[in-house]
């Protein structure tokens, strides 16, 4: 059976997993959830019936959430990337990866999900509030990354796992803008890594599913 993992290519959490699998060339079965496949998603509420993905099954054990499927991953099929290190450099990158889930890819995400709400159950508070919080955490990215091209210095890590595609959408909903070179830049060098590039290029034909409007750059 060996693993599988359940995933739609335009999710970013999904994206966070993939790029650590293709990183390190973990050998996987991709359970697509799309409308070609409508018996992923059944088989995939059948193991977790909150039906969030992604979701992993090793040999039918299974493991949710996107940074315990990378801790999973890491230990018992490991490659030539440490995604969490250890000592004080692993404490930060468990740090950040955190920061980049909750501070910027849920913030992000609820001017996405409000949008997609019926006019009369959507709320502009909580869609302001979350603007806000997310300019906020791009003021203390801007001020506490690192001097290395990564998250924390020169290894690609969970936190750079994170970060890619929590500001890769983040970026289209509130923009980083010249005011914050250090992380715009940081966003760029994101985008160009290799596995990041591909999760991009098979997100792209699902742009039209962004309710708030894809912008024409990346």
């Amino acid at each position: 059976m060996g693993l599988e993992l359940f995933a739609h290519p335009f999710s970013s959490y999904c994206m966070k997993v993939l790029i650590a699998l293709w990183a390190d060339d973990t050998h996987f079965t991709y359970r697509a959830l799309d409308e070609q496949h409508p018996e992923n998603m059944v088989e995939l509420r059948r193991h977790w019936p909150f039906g969030q993905f992604p979701l992993l099954l090793d040999d039918g054990v299974v493991v949710a959430e996107s940074t315990p499927i990378i801790e999973h991953l890491q230990s018992l099929y490991p490659g030539p990337n440490r995604w969490i290190p250890d000592g004080e450099t692993g404490r930060r990158v468990r740090f950040l990866d955190r920061f980049f889930d909750q501070y910027v890819m849920n913030q992000m995400t609820v001017p996405v999900f409000n949008a997609m709400r019926p006019d009369d159950q959507r709320d502009p508070f909580a869609v302001t509030r979350a603007r806000e919080r997310l300019l906020t955490a791009y003021d203390w990215l801007e001020a506490n990354l690192g001097e290395g091209p990564w998250a924390v210095g020169d290894a690609f890590t969970l936190a750079d796992c994170a970060a890619a595609p929590s500001l890769f959408y983040a970026d289209w909903v509130e923009e980083i803008g010249p005011a914050r070179p250090r992380l715009a830049a940081y966003r760029a060098r994101l985008l160009a890594h290799p596995q990041m590039a591909r999760a991009i290029e098979e997100a792209r034909p699902y742009r039209a599913y962004f309710p708030l409007g894809a912008p024409d750059r990346d």
